[in-house]
């Protein structure tokens, strides 16, 4: 493979990957109804800050026409924020032979196609696994958000439809639940399943069960060991990843073994954000790694009202 074969390679690899990747952001935001979305858009900095308005639900008061003139208490208008992070990641260096395929006499556009979607299904699936783990530990964080029913209970539609309660009159809002493979089978087995396919990439299943999208996919927040399941229950909008786009690839040809060798590495960011939690910009800090993300203390919860946070959670017994 010549050095301006190796330029056309790396000319077209990552413009490769990211058109795949960006079909497959569109399929899965639709299919599961919105409550992970994948977003392209990106944001400077370690954080994206947003402000908003808190409730003003305490200002209703009763009024008694008859009572005596009193002063009232006022209500004061107050803005709160919350803070998406910057995760940072990175795939290879992958390092392989150029004259492993001129041997073969394999095209240079058959190495493109493998390398782009692999990158794609490994950036989808990491993005997606962080999204579950920072949302299992932030909702699992809040009493008012949980049904444990594990030490005792199996996971089951019961258990799911107790963690949906949570959210009282406010619980179709609700319009997926996540889980892990082995208990959407689990849940086929008590014929509580109903398995009709909407989209399916990689090993990311999403299906609809009894008129909710259940997104189905073995990302290790999901799971404790062989002690127990847990299921996310999320709004529309309840976890958002964006910054999708920012990527950059470098490929390298480089002498002085016995034959030439060519390496390929890729850095990658994402932002990511709870809905009705913020990133904690000081135990948490920037670029966070899996374990800050997955711990709950760092994301704190600025909605006054769980009903305005990103969803709910069941956690019960595998068996």
């Amino acid at each position: 493979m010549s050095l301006s074969q190796m330029q056309v390679f790396n000319d077209y690899v990552m413009p490769g990957t990211m058109e795949l990747v960006a079909q497959e952001v569109d399929k899965f935001n639709a299919a599961s109804r919105g409550a992970i979305t994948l977003s392209t858009d990106g944001f400077t900095g370690d954080f994206a800050r947003e402000s908003f308005f808190q409730t003003l639900a305490s200002a209703q008061r009763r009024v008694d026409r008859y009572a005596a003139q009193a002063a009232a208490a006022a209500t004061d208008l107050t803005e709160s924020q919350y803070s998406m992070v910057k995760v940072a990641g990175g795939f290879g260096p992958i390092r392989y032979e150029p004259s492993q395929m001129t041997w073969l006499q394999r095209p240079t556009q058959e190495g493109i196609a493998a390398a782009s979607e692999a990158f794609a299904k490994i950036l989808m699936q990491d993005q997606l696994n962080s999204a579950i783990a920072s949302a299992v530990a932030a909702i699992s964080n809040q009493a008012t958000a949980t049904n444990d029913v594990s030490g005792g209970s199996p996971i089951s539609y019961a258990a799911i439809n107790g963690a949906h309660a949570k959210f009282g009159d406010s619980s179709s809002l609700i319009v997926a639940d996540v889980m892990s493979g082995a208990c959407y089978h689990k849940l086929i087995g008590d014929n509580l399943a109903n398995t009709e396919r909407l989209f399916q990439y990689g090993a990311v299943l999403v299906v609809d069960v009894l008129g909710k999208a259940v997104i189905v996919t073995d990302a290790p927040a999901l799971t404790n060991a062989a002690v127990d399941y847990k299921v996310l229950g999320l709004v529309q909008g309840g976890v958002t990843v964006n910054n999708t786009s920012d990527v950059v690839s470098n490929i390298e040809t480089t002498n002085g073994q016995t034959r030439i060798e060519t390496t390929m590495q890729v850095d990658y960011t994402f932002g990511l954000g709870l809905k009705g939690y913020t990133w904690d910009e000081t135990n948490g800090g920037k670029s966070p790694t899996d374990a800050e993300l997955a711990t709950g203390s760092n994301w704190d919860k600025v909605a006054t009202d769980i009903k305005h946070t990103a969803g709910v959670i069941a956690v019960g017994d595998q068996s």
